[in-house]
């Protein structure tokens, strides 16, 4: 990591509050900063061959866009997420560090929730 080494509290705190709300449909849980990032869970059932890098790529944008949204109508950001295929992706940011998790079909209202234990976990760390 970058100098941001999650610790073992912290990492199975992540992994505990995806697990809690979304049960067995939690596919992957993936930590990341601007420079780094941490693979926290992978379902056994599934391939370690997934592209994080470039997920992170992705996902990184999240720290402009979420700055890009500041003081809209809308109210302040709080997660993001992309539906595919075969499940969701959902990603968190708080401050200079963010969280994606992707899960299996479920329905929409555990999404808020999800975003809301993630979130709280992830304000809880030092900065």
């Amino acid at each position: 990591m970058d100098g941001r080494e999650l610790t073992e509290e912290q990492r199975e705190n992540l992994v505990a509050a995806a697990r809690t709300v979304v049960g067995d449909e939690l596919r992957s849980l993936t930590y990341f900063t601007a420079e780094d990032l941490d693979q926290l869970y992978l379902r056994e059932d599934l391939s370690k061959g997934a592209d994080l890098v470039g997920f992170a790529e992705n996902e990184r944008q999240g720290f402009r866009s979420r700055d890009a949204y500041r003081e809209t109508e809308l109210g302040e950001y709080q997660f993001t997420i992309r539906v595919f295929e075969y499940g969701y992706l959902t990603r968190v940011i708080a401050g200079d560090h963010g969280v994606w998790v992707t899960t299996d079909a479920m329905a929409i209202d555990r999404f808020e929730e999800l975003g809301a234990a993630v979130s709280g976990v992830l304000q809880g760390f030092e900065s």
